[in-house]
């Protein structure tokens, strides 16, 4: 009798806690997308700055390319 006034005990201190809150959740998944999709969208516009910047300057004629082999 006492192990199942136990047990009872534990399943219902298991169970009485709140659960994870939707709205909670769903601002911080948001909040985490925006913040880690800036830094990857300023490292995409880096990137493809430096290669405008190659070509622009290849086609000025102030670098050249040479093919090794």
């Amino acid at each position: 009798m006492a192990q199942a006034k136990l047990v009872q005990h534990a399943v219902k201190t298991a169970t009485s806690g709140t659960g994870p809150s939707v709205v909670k959740e769903i601002v911080y998944g948001t909040g985490l997308g925006i913040f880690v999709g800036s830094f990857w969208k300023m490292y995409h516009v880096n990137s493809r700055r430096k290669v405008e910047d190659f070509y622009a300057s290849y086609e000025k004629g102030e670098i050249t390319v040479e093919a090794q082999g």
